[in-house]
């Protein structure tokens, strides 16, 4: 059976108006042309829509019966078609993006703003989670988006690179790390360390070019592991450690009047990515809003 959207529509078109000629007009064809349409349905169903005289056209039981079903179906689908055009003009449509939480506050608020600016039609929804989370909402469809660092051994998930963090230290304003010219991991290795917990894709990424180049610090043993930046950031202005930390969170440490240096020997950095499932298809509101991304931060 090859029932077709144009011999649904010949027939719903030419049941309500009660003519082939007036039907032709309407669907801009010829009364020819909509009466082939029409009897190809009933060849296709196996069944007599119309009653046909010289001047009188009318619906068999059959054809009344079918023809509710039809007009639906033909609804329906010119609604996907409508729904489809506003969805590719962007004239609606919704993302919803995950993001740690100092992306989520400090990087990610005026690009939505300036993105809503341009498709006031378009909800961004924004998710501040722990950086873990990210990569498990978009792998599990929660999301659209993330933006975060995705592992390097990472099948299921492709980034591109939105911007680069590099790994600093936060002190507090008397420690005496302050007072060093040149701050070194190895000067870490007797001081009280906070940071991020294990499985965070920052930690692993700190833990793995620390071991690259050869430094050991007492990360597993003694690092006080903190979920989210702001408590870490407490944690240091209240003196009760030192905090490695990304250069995302420059902004917020130097407001609270702490003091942030990069260590040398390496400068360890990780790359932002906006990520995304490879294996999911984005719809056209979610591809414009991370290619706006990736040009804005560019």
């Amino acid at each position: 059976m090859d029932i077709t959207l144009k011999q649904l529509r010949a027939f719903v078109t030419v049941a309500n108006l009660g003519q082939f000629t007036l039907a032709a007009d309407k669907l801009g064809s010829s009364q020819s042309a909509v009466s082939t349409l029409v009897r190809q349905l009933e060849t296709n169903l196996n069944l007599r829509l119309f009653d046909r005289h010289t001047r009188l056209l009318r619906l068999t039981q059959a054809g009344m019966d079918i023809l509710p079903v039809a007009a639906r179906a033909v609804a329906d689908i010119e609604g996907m078609v409508e729904s489809s055009r506003e969805l590719n003009a962007l004239r609606r449509g919704k993302v919803s993006i995950a993001a740690g939480t100092v992306q989520a506050a400090l990087l990610l608020p005026p690009l939505i703003n300036d993105f809503n600016r341009l498709h006031p039609d378009v909800t961004v929804e924004l998710h501040d989670v722990a950086e873990k989370t990210v990569l498990e909402q978009v792998a599990n469809g929660s999301v659209d988006l993330g933006v975060g660092t995705v592992p390097e051994d990472d099948t299921e998930l492709v980034g591109t690179r939105l911007t680069t963090d590099e790994f600093l230290i936060v002190l507090h304003s008397e420690d005496p790390l302050v007072r060093l010219s040149e701050l070194r991991w190895t000067d870490l290795v007797d001081r009280k360390l906070i940071g991020p917990q294990r499985g965070n894709p920052i930690r692993d990424r700190l833990e793995n070019e620390l071991a690259r180049n050869g430094i050991v610090l007492p990360l597993q043993k003694a690092m006080q592991e903190v979920a989210l930046p702001l408590t870490i950031i407490g944690m240091v202005e209240a003196g009760l450690g030192v905090a490695i930390m990304t250069s995302a969170v420059v902004r917020l440490a130097t407001s609270m009047g702490l003091i942030v240096r990069t260590p040398t020997e390496p400068h360890i950095k990780r790359e932002v990515s906006v990520i995304q499932k490879r294996a999911r298809s984005l719809s056209p509101a979610a591809r414009r809003f991370r290619d706006f991304l990736l040009k804005s931060v560019h």
